[in-house]
């Protein structure tokens, strides 16, 4: 078994959702569950099929979200992982749920903007996701400015009253 690290490829802003699954209709039930969550939604989806033709199967409603989408499954190239790019303002908050209830949907890995890297094993039968690094180690603990700022952040973007 080697071990390896993918590094997800986009731009900062953008948030993806990196999960596993075990059916190729996948594809069109994550972009269902997408399209019925948020009307209007910007994203791209590629799926790694795990049988038969073994190809990357995509869907979307964005031309670049679905570009990142298929080059970071290549990159990944584990069997029966998905991935998601959301356009810019849109975020994982407000898709996951309708994601995790898509019963072909095993887990999710991350969802995103940070910088992130996949930890891959590959062996003689193909390669698996086994985690991934999301963002930077914590560089303490906050203080009462701190958490003045995080519930003030909340507030500002919507997430809280």
């Amino acid at each position: 078994m080697q071990l390896t690290t993918v590094r997800i490829e986009k731009p900062d802003a953008i948030n993806f959702i990196l999960g596993q699954t075990h059916f190729i209709k996948t594809v069109e039930d994550v972009h269902e569950a997408l399209v019925n969550a948020v009307p209007g939604i910007k994203f791209g989806l590629a799926f790694c099929e795990a049988s038969g033709k073994c190809l990357v199967r995509w869907s979307g409603t964005d031309v670049t979200m679905i570009e990142l989408a298929k080059k970071n499954a290549l990159a990944v190239a584990a069997g029966h992982t998905f991935i998601v790019f959301l356009g810019e303002g849109f975020y994982p908050v407000n898709v996951l749920n309708a994601i995790k209830g898509v019963p072909e949907v095993c887990r999710i890995f991350c969802a995103t903007a940070n910088p992130t890297e996949v930890i891959v094993a590959a062996t003689d039968q193909g390669r698996g996701v086994l985690g991934v690094v999301d963002g930077s180690p914590p560089l303490g603990v906050e203080d009462e400015p701190d958490i003045a700022w995080r519930k003030d952040l909340l507030r500002k973007i919507g997430y809280k009253l």
